[in-house]
């Protein structure tokens, strides 16, 4: 594949193939190529040179193939013209994962998987991928046939949200869709010292002007709240296409950010997407 892809992660559940689904159409919208990966994840404690054949890990890499296969069908049922390649690939399922997207527009992943033994789209691999992907990764679940037109972004410092904005506007302007920049002053110094949250507003709504010139076509509004970022982003969650948020680098800004991002994708009802700064 020439172009850079949209890269999905399956395991044979209902909740990777959810995840097919949303990439399909992602691809589809961005014109790109989709390419399904699987890992075979062996149980923890056992090796397969210690094992009769069939192995573990043969009955193993064998899930995974059919897996994609599965994964394959369900793409070619929503997009019959899409370019699509499948890739098996090895080693720990939550590093094969997050690294599967070096060269990807965004990695998208399940929610869950299907169980400890045969499963690699478990939860904690998902929020591997999203914690340290290179690329944008978007964890996928809830109601994916509803639209809602509407893109919400989560904006904890404008001037360090470059490449969350990027991946929203983008988002809602190849869907058709509104965006709404929501920032929160919960447990800011400007709220302690009883700064008023219009000040924030304010703030917000000159950095987003330069936005709106460069996607036109998107109509943004902005909300600043006082409450927990990821409270808000995950009520938001159930009527919106998308929630994005920012991942960024520094040992302060990713223990801060960690925290809104572990919270949200707990309770979110739909797709989130995290996308990664330029420090990482």
């Amino acid at each position: 594949m020439a172009a850079k892809p949209v890269v999905v992660a399956v395991d044979g559940s209902q909740g990777s193939l959810c995840a097919v689904e949303w990439a399909a159409a992602d691809a589809v919208r961005r014109a790109s190529p989709l390419r399904i990966v699987s890992v075979p994840a062996m149980p923890p404690r056992m090796q397969a040179d210690d094992l009769p054949t069939p192995t573990v890990a043969d009955e193993l890499r064998d899930f995974s193939e059919q897996a994609l296969a599965t994964g394959l069908a369900r793409a070619r049922d929503i997009a019959p013209d899409l370019v699509i390649e499948t890739h098996l690939l090895s080693g720990p399922p939550a590093l094969a994962v997050a690294g599967s997207g070096a060269d990807a527009l965004v990695v998208v992943v399940g929610a869950r998987g299907i169980g400890e033994f045969a499963a690699m789209l478990l939860g904690s691999v998902s929020r591997y991928a999203a914690t340290h992907s290179s690329s944008p990764v978007v964890v996928v679940r809830g109601d994916l046939a509803a639209v809602h037109g509407q893109i919400v972004v989560g904006v904890r410092d404008p001037h360090e949200a470059a490449e969350a904005l990027v991946f929203a506007f983008e988002e809602a302007a190849l869907r058709g869709a509104g965006l709404v920049a929501i920032r929160s002053s919960h447990g800011a110094p400007h709220a302690r010292a009883g700064q008023p949250p219009g000040q924030a507003d304010g703030s917000l709504s000159e950095f987003l002007n330069g936005w709106r010139g460069k996607y036109p076509a998107v109509a943004v509004r902005q909300e600043v709240v006082r409450e927990h970022p990821a409270q808000v982003l995950a009520e938001y969650s159930a009527r919106a296409d998308l929630v994005v948020i920012g991942r960024h680098g520094g040992s302060r800004a990713r223990t801060a950010v960690g925290s809104v991002q572990h919270a949200l994708l707990s309770h979110a009802h739909g797709p989130v997407a995290i996308v990664p700064s330029e420090e990482g």
